[in-house]
């Protein structure tokens, strides 16, 4: 028998480098609300012994989302105690006017209407009912960098 273990991953199976961890008030109903409006699937929760989120994980899209409950009394707040945040997380989807959709109904608030952009995406951009922005995409064309500068001067002459 051999007594070599073997060795751990940096990262484990499953985990991105980068991995967005939101702090919500009400992460239980925040993992109810990413399951109806972006097909969230949930891998794991953790409630500590007041019934708030210690840690919970879910996927959208194969990728890893972290949360967890406030917890003002240590100094973790939520975006609506911060009465905003400076983050959005973006996300890509097969059909972004049916995800926008599902989202309204599932309790979003559209902050930008979705449209085709001089980028090549269909994109649009909604807060959730825990004060998390979102982008939201479906990629609709390959441009050259050259198209995209253009289309952006083109975009600011517009809104002059």
């Amino acid at each position: 028998m051999s007594t070599v273990q073997p060795a751990v991953r940096p990262i484990p199976a499953g985990m991105t480098a980068v991995t967005p961890h939101l702090v919500c008030a009400g992460a239980a109903r925040a993992i109810d609300f990413y399951t109806r409006a972006f097909g969230a699937v949930e891998t794991g929760r953790l409630p500590g012994p007041d019934g708030r989120l210690w840690h919970a994980q879910i996927t959208i899209g194969g990728a890893p989302l972290m949360l967890v409950d406030a917890f003002p009394e240590m100094g973790s707040l939520d975006p609506l105690a911060l009465k905003g945040s400076p983050v959005t997380i973006h996300l890509y989807v097969e059909d972004v006017d049916a995800t926008v959709g599902r989202a309204v109904e599932a309790g979003a608030r559209v902050t930008m209407p979705v449209a085709d952009m001089f980028w090549g995406d269909r994109y649009g951009q909604l807060e959730d009912p825990f004060g998390h922005r979102w982008s939201v995409a479906t990629h609709l064309r390959d441009l050259s960098p050259e198209e995209i500068a253009a289309g952006a001067a083109a975009m600011a002459a517009d809104c002059k």
